[in-house]
């Protein structure tokens, strides 16, 4: 399934899948909103499947606020596997 970026209120919704098939525009599109909105949240609430890839990617972004001095926030519920694998991330 494709991923579908929805913009509201101010968050980013997505819908559907992130993963190998959609993180490389997934990372481009958010990129871009780093650089030029300063504060972006993405709500998780709606995707249904999550790949290492797509935990990777949302890595990726929260890197390259970190070191613009933006804000990239994961907000929402949305698929559990993506708890399981970034929890693991920081396990020492």
């Amino acid at each position: 399934m494709a991923l579908q970026i929805l913009e509201q209120n101010g968050a980013y919704e997505l819908h559907g899948s992130l993963t190998a098939t959609t993180t490389r525009s997934f990372i481009i599109h958010f990129e871009h909103l780093i650089n030029t909105v300063k504060n972006v949240t993405v709500n998780i609430d709606h995707v249904n499947a999550i790949d290492s890839s797509g935990v990777d990617a949302l890595k990726t972004l929260i890197a390259i606020a970190l070191r613009t001095n933006n804000i990239f926030s994961v907000i929402g519920n949305g698929c559990r596997d993506i708890y399981e694998d970034y929890k693991s991330s920081f396990v020492a």
